[in-house]
């Protein structure tokens, strides 16, 4: 293979093609210094926006000096530079190191409009070491096939143009380049199972075989050319499953496919949607905990970044609900933002019946969250009903109950989102005041 340079990245470039910009996901470190640079010099060749971005974990006290290099750097390389801090929560029994990466990805997901192409300086020597990860987590195919050097990254695509090429020819390029980076400790970690593989195992591996790194990534590739078959094939059976609500999956016609291809359209089903891929652990509890328990129950399956949940007879992958809003939040304008991204209300003109008008606009009102002890009797009919009997009517799941508003008007519900209005001394029959729910993460819902 011809050695690392900008024309060779500009030829890998240019294979995948360009629609939007280029971001680059941009650490400090080495490898992302090397590819930072070596776009750098294309810019003006690259017929697109250049835009580097730091995701700032907080996990480090060093944080603060690796940004301020990043700024630095990139002011040097005459490259923008977007720095974004996140929170890395990590519950009982999860990898820090895979939460913290779900939550890079969904910042870097954030930042990217349709048609970008994100970029990151995986090698081929994190190619072998992603491989033996997976060969020891006794993964499948689709784990085995590793990293792909391109591969769909709503709402545009994650390319990683330095696959192909070995550490040593990364820091080869930043040597005579006379590049500087910062170091994580914790890369010298060898109670983390990547780095003991790196500084370990692949050492030793190579004393007797020196050309390992290659041919593992090469093994690498192969499982991707299956994988990508599968995904081929289980295409049509997804679409073929799926639910009542946009983007769900039928339980009944899932389970009718024979255990390999369950699980196949399972997987690809999962990435469809946008999430991480489960290994094989997760991926038994959702065969064996979710799609066999009864209608009426709520099992959940976990990983970073996704949650598999079923209501009734369908099944769904979702991101991480957030937490449980507890506020009273008080409602003056036209429209009022909500909390956790869980969207807006807005007023808008009723379709016959609705809010009279004139009480809207003069009564306090108020939106408040899952209050136990509420009831409603929706307009034009006769009989109250309990806002738990009022969700199953209209196929709300549990879990997803706590996050409704509930608006009221001086002190009175009068409408639960825009799922339904009631009765109350301010609603009529026409003529009145309409609400919107609007930006949630749940619009299959209504």
């Amino acid at each position: 293979m011809p050695p690392l340079s900008p024309d060779r990245l500009l030829a890998i470039l240019r294979s995948w093609g360009m629609l939007g910009r280029y971001l680059v996901g941009y650490s400090g470190g080495g490898d992302s210094q090397v590819l930072l640079a070596l776009l750098a010099e294309l810019h003006s060749r690259l017929g697109a926006p250049l835009l580097a971005v730091h995701v700032d974990h907080g996990l480090q006290p060093q944080a603060p000096a690796w940004t301020l290099h990043c700024q630095r750097a990139c002011e040097r390389l005459g490259v923008p530079l977007s720095v974004v801090e996140v929170r890395v929560d990590c519950r009982p029994g999860e990898s820090l190191e895979a939460v913290a990466r779900a939550v890079r990805y969904r910042a870097l997901a954030g930042l990217m409009q349709a048609g970008d192409l994100l970029l990151t300086a995986h090698h081929q020597d994190d190619q072998a070491e992603t491989l033996l990860l997976q060969l020891l987590r006794g993964s499948g195919v689709e784990g085995l096939a590793a990293m792909p050097a391109l591969a769909a990254f709503p709402p545009g695509r994650l390319g990683r143009p330095l696959l192909d090429f070995p550490r040593e020819s990364l820091r080869a390029y930043a040597k005579a380049a006379g590049l500087d980076w910062v170091e994580d400790p914790s890369n010298r970690d060898v109670a983390r199972d990547r780095n003991f593989l790196r500084h370990r195992v692949l050492p030793l591996l190579r004393e007797r075989w020196p050309a390992c790194g290659q041919t593992l990534a090469r093994s690498a590739g192969h499982c991707a050319e299956a994988r990508h078959l599968i995904e081929q094939m289980t295409g049509s059976e997804i679409d073929g499953c799926a639910g009542a609500v946009p983007g769900s999956l039928s339980i009944e016609r899932l389970c009718v496919l024979d255990e390999p291809r369950r699980r196949a359209v399972l997987r690809g089903w999962i990435v469809e949607r946008g999430f991480l891929r489960p290994d094989v652990k997760h991926l038994e509890r959702v065969l064996s905990e979710v799609l066999p328990a009864r209608p009426d129950r709520n099992p959940l399956v976990r990983w970073p970044g996704c949650e598999i949940r079923r209501y009734r007879h369908q099944l769904f992958a979702l991101a991480p609900l957030p937490p449980r809003p507890q506020v009273i939040l008080p409602w003056s304008e036209e429209t009022l933002c909500l909390p956790d991204g869980l969207g807006v209300l807005r007023a808008v003109p009723g379709d016959g019946s609705g809010i009279d008008p004139q009480c809207w606009w003069q009564m306090p009102k108020q939106v408040v969250f899952r209050p136990a002890e509420r009831a409603c009797l929706p307009l034009g009919q006769a009989h109250h009903r309990p806002l738990k009997k009022l969700y199953q009517e209209r196929g709300v799941p549990a879990w997803l109950r706590p996050y409704v508003p509930l608006v009221l008007v001086g002190g009175e519900l009068v409408a639960v989102a825009d799922l339904c209005l009631c009765q109350s001394r301010w609603t009529t029959a026409r003529g009145g005041i309409g609400l919107r729910w609007e930006g949630h993460p749940w619009p299959g819902f209504w």
